[in-house]
């Protein structure tokens, strides 16, 4: 024992004699150089710069525009719905019709950004979704109201998988979790500026064409703040661009920090249904579902369900989604910190039974007072935040750069299968069998969400994207070093 120390102590102390000899070498030798000797910082490890924070505020504006175009609407129905006799067929035609443009965007916008690249159509689609939104201002009939609807959902869903994946890609881990809340949060950012937008605009006459067309502004200013945000030098080193990569690494961060290796690859969506990854899809696609089903709903058709709940209509109604829609975006703000501290898996699973209960009272009680209403679903609002923004880290975290925006595309669009089907059939349900069982429905969904988390969730906290995307991640503890 004593020689093992005795040798222990002679090692550490020609390790000190090493670095003191390495220390005097170094004296006479440039500061360049000596910076070249010292070890380099892997981006995956480096803080949050300006940079990343301009890139990231400005990749949330798809969602927020996600959120802002299908709240719109359901205001804009309180007027148009009379003008254009919309029945609740057409109605359920107007709510459906984004979210299968949403499905047919994510879907293909997903495979050309990882065929083509983030960078260009970073700003190809938000040209296109102020270009809708003006035409939207002028339709005279349920059909046209429909057919723009549709254009609108197929570029605003080709904006997730850009805009996810690029910020998946320049993010450090340890702020992965906050960077996607952000994008998230954005969502119900959006969402409660329409229904703020559309409050104002309520009385005015043809105020929906106003509220419709409104999207432009937004897109104004993403326009211009993605203006010269580069490539994600994680897809141009998967192209054999390593020497853009590297350029763009060094120029964003400094020469001492290093991309992590990345294996040249084609890009093959059929990956996607290889064992391991497939079961990723389905595994993605299913909480999201859960997740947004009863909560498309309630934003598409939300003055309706107030009303129906006794909380008002018309502005009344409006009112009182706003205070809901605050709930979503204030329920975001801890959960992106607490996916860090408690983790991915503890939080969905935790997250998706509070939300279960909560739509309990709402189906079990329809007719409670107006404060235990408000009360449900703000709880309802707020636990939704853990499982809204793992909805877009966990396809990053799960998918190698190869296939990251078409698996956040698939995973999306297996969702929107749901709520396509949801938000047709909800108003005519509703009709039908009242408030208190279209809440137990949600309730149902949400339970399924629960049991599929269990069964499914995995845990990608402190992990590389090179880890998380592995088939061979395993369910273990992990920090951040």
């Amino acid at each position: 024992m004593q020689a093992i120390s005795v040798t222990t102590i002679s090692i550490e102390h020609s390790i000190g004699s090493v670095n003191m000899y390495a220390i005097e070498m170094n004296k006479g030798l440039p500061e360049r150089e000596i910076k070249s000797m010292q070890p380099k910082k892997m981006l995956d490890d480096v803080e949050l710069t300006p940079f990343l924070k301009k890139m990231i505020l400005f990749a949330s504006g798809g969602p927020f525009l996600d959120g802002y175009v299908l709240v719109i609407i359901g205001v804009a129905l309180t007027q148009l719905g009379p003008q254009l006799n919309l029945d609740a067929h057409w109605s359920a035609l107007v709510g459906a019709a984004a979210l299968v443009g949403l499905f047919i965007g994510t879907a293909l916008g997903g495979y050309v950004t990882d065929v083509v690249g983030r960078k260009k159509m970073f700003t190809i689609d938000i040209i296109a979704i102020a270009m809708i939104s003006i035409g939207t201002m002028f339709i005279a009939t349920p059909m046209q109201l429909v057919v723009m609807r549709f254009l609108i959902g197929i570029v605003i869903g080709a904006d997730y998988p850009i805009a996810t994946s690029l910020v998946a890609e320049f993010t450090p881990r340890k702020y992965r979790a906050i960077s996607m809340g952000i994008i998230a949060a954005a969502w119900y950012v959006g969402a409660t500026a329409a229904n703020i937008v559309g409050y104002a605009l309520c009385d005015m006459e043809d105020g929906w064409r106003w509220m419709l067309g409104s999207a432009v502004v937004p897109c104004v200013v993403l326009l211009i703040g993605r203006w010269g945000i580069p490539e994600s030098p994680r897809w141009l080193a998967r192209k054999g661009r390593t020497e853009e990569a590297n350029a763009i690494v060094h120029k964003l961060f400094g020469a001492d920090v290093e991309l992590e290796p990345e294996e040249m690859t084609k890009t093959r969506y059929s990956k996607l249904f290889e064992k391991g990854y497939f079961r990723r899809i389905i595994f993605i696609g299913t909480i999201w579902v859960c997740q947004v089903v009863p909560m498309f709903g309630l934003y598409t058709f939300g003055p309706q369900i107030m009303s129906t709940f006794g909380l008002g209509d018309g502005k009344e109604a409006v009112l009182g989604e706003i205070i809901i829609s605050a709930f979503f975006l204030i329920g975001c703000i801890p959960a992106m910190f607490w996916l860090n501290s408690i983790g991915r898996r503890p939080l969905l699973i935790g997250s998706f039974a509070i939300m279960s209960i909560a739509l309990a009272v709402l189906g079990i009680f329809p007719n409670a007072n107006v404060w235990v209403v408000i009360a449900a679903f703000g709880i309802y609002a707020f636990f939704s935040g853990g499982p809204g923004i793992l909805q877009w880290l966990y396809p990053n975290e799960l998918f190698p750069t190869d296939i990251r925006a078409s698996a956040v595309g698939a995973a999306m669009a297996f969702s929107r299968i749901g709520t396509v089907l949801s938000t047709y059939a909800l108003p005519i349900f509703m009709s039908a069998y009242g408030i208190g069982a279209t809440m137990l429905v949600g309730t149902i969904i949400t339970v399924i969400g629960l049991i599929i988390s269990i069964a499914m969730a995995p845990e990608t906290k402190g992990l590389l994207l090179a880890e998380s995307s592995s088939v061979n991640l395993k369910h273990k503890k992990t920090s951040y070093r």
